[in-house]
């Protein structure tokens, strides 16, 4: 016999099921500069989270507790311009009130950029059936003085021709185990890249890569493995080589976490989420369309 559904905030609700009378669902864009947070996930130990700025953002406005649920966790250092959040809420506020009520409790590094109530069975992690990161590269003899922490500078020249062919390895579904994090806690190593485009963008190199999800450090890896294919360190099937070993340790190259941005998560039509522009303001260009 099916389970009994027993409802649970920001939990999945099945089909069929809604959540508790009086309980909304809403659903956030929002957008942040992560180079003083000490990433998305609330700590102990750090205050300086998306997560606790948006907690304590969402329950002053809502005047109860809030908390939340995101399509994507992202490290101490890495950007968004479009991670997608829930949260459940007794609350009736208008949709202005999520956007410019919640930013006015926020610091300048975090903004809310849409607000939506969304059926019960929308969730930001669950539901999500792609996502889509950018990695910024400046390559050149000196540091910008104006983007130190917004991309990864490097002093040396890179070869794009090398680090498109690596990449062509990387295309289809794999096992990626040697470019996740040893800490990792996904229980299956095994994801899809369905796309992994390179080009220059003005000063900039830019690395776009669409997944059905990803693993711990698994954009920064391969990002780090790409870097040193277009170095000339080593050669391009030298990428393919990591990922048959299976073995963390065979590359251990991994990337700084500047220059990364969560800039895409697709879900189902049916939600008709607002969309937004992937960005960054750096790479003012639509996803997928790199002059490559």
């Amino acid at each position: 016999m099916p389970r009994e559904y027993i409802y649970k905030p920001n939990g999945e609700v099945p089909p069929g099921e809604q959540l508790p009378a009086g309980v909304r669902r809403i659903a956030l864009g929002v957008e942040y500069c992560g180079a003083r947070l000490h990433g998305f996930q609330k700590q102990k130990s750090a205050a300086a989270t998306v997560q606790a700025h948006l907690e304590q953002a969402l329950s002053t406005i809502a005047a109860e507790p809030v908390t939340l649920v995101c399509a994507g966790r992202t490290d101490a250092g890495v950007h968004a311009t479009c991670q997608v959040i829930h949260f459940d809420t007794s609350a009736q506020r208008p949709a202005r009130a999520w956007v410019q009520g919640v930013n006015t409790k926020l610091p300048d590094s975090v903004r809310v950029q849409w607000a939506k109530e969304v059926p019960a069975q929308f969730h930001a992690r669950f539901s999500a059936r792609a996502r889509s990161y950018r990695y910024l590269i400046h390559s050149a003899p000196v540091r910008s003085a104006q983007a130190a922490s917004e991309v990864t500078w490097t002093q040396h020249g890179l070869d794009l021709d090398a680090m498109r062919a690596g990449s062509q390895y990387l295309i289809g579904e794999h096992d990626f185990t040697s470019y996740r994090a040893s800490q990792c806690q996904a229980k299956s190593p095994v994801r899809e890249i369905t796309r992994l485009d390179i080009a220059r963008v003005g000063q900039l190199i830019v690395l776009e890569i669409s997944a059905n999800a990803f693993l711990h450090h698994m954009v920064r890896n391969i990002t780090g493995v790409l870097i040193a294919v277009g170095r000339g360190e080593r050669e391009p099937v030298w990428v393919q080589e990591v990922l048959q070993a299976r073995d963390r340790t065979v590359a251990g190259v991994t990337a700084p976490p500047f220059g990364l941005y969560l800039v895409d998560v697709q879900y189902p039509q049916e939600f008709a989420l607002p969309k937004s522009e992937p960005g960054p303001l750096l790479v003012p260009l639509p996803l997928g369309g790199l002059p490559i």
